[in-house]
């Protein structure tokens, strides 16, 4: 087997998934929508729902160490990360929603650090590579915006913000989806 055909069949299996993420970026699309709809929702249930986001996220990185040829150690230690993350905030959803309020700005800028860093190790052959960089890009200005609030306003933007960084993650991995679907067509093809 040559290494083209061996590519080709990488292509058309991980095609033949893409739909998986078209799933989860509509669940994080509809993890945004119910976290935005909260006025006054108890802070435990936006502690669980942080952790679940989290877990998601963490879940979601290792599948992709498990699928990417490069960087892979990378994809892993965001997933374990943040599955570490997502499991504390489960245990202790009302504190980690206070911790989370405390350092929030760190968070967003964390996380903009990784769709950066994301965005140029997926740059080759991805022609929408700049959606994920301006992503993070700007999760780092609001996370830098967010230091230096209060706690009582740091809560309140915890949960627009954790509803906005849950939309740009839906939105990237539905972009994604069609992404991989159109390798996978463009293998087949070959």
């Amino acid at each position: 087997m040559t290494a083209k055909t061996a590519d080709k069949e990488v292509l058309e299996d991980v095609g033949r998934w893409w739909w998986l993420w078209l799933v989860i970026g509509a669940l994080w699309i509809v993890i945004s929508l119910i976290i935005l709809q909260f006025e006054t929702a108890s802070v435990r249930t936006v502690g669980i729902l942080i952790g679940l986001m989290f877990m998601f996220a963490g879940a979601q990185y290792v599948v992709i160490g498990t699928l990417a040829e490069g960087w892979r150690w990378l994809w892993y230690v965001f997933g374990i990360v943040l599955g570490i993350a997502g499991m504390v905030a489960l245990i202790n959803p009302s504190e980690a929603f206070s911790v989370l309020a405390d350092m929030l700005g760190f968070v967003f800028a964390i996380v903009g650090i990784v769709w950066t860093i994301e965005a140029f190790a997926t740059k080759d052959g991805n022609d929408l590579w700049w959606l994920g960089l301006v992503a993070g890009i700007l999760m780092i200005i609001m996370g830098f915006w967010t230091g230096g609030q209060f706690f009582i306003s740091k809560a309140y933007t915890l949960l627009v913000f954790a509803g906005v960084w849950a939309l740009m993650k839906g939105i990237l991995d539905i972009v994604r989806a069609f992404q991989i679907r159109k390798l996978g067509n463009i293998s087949a093809s070959l």
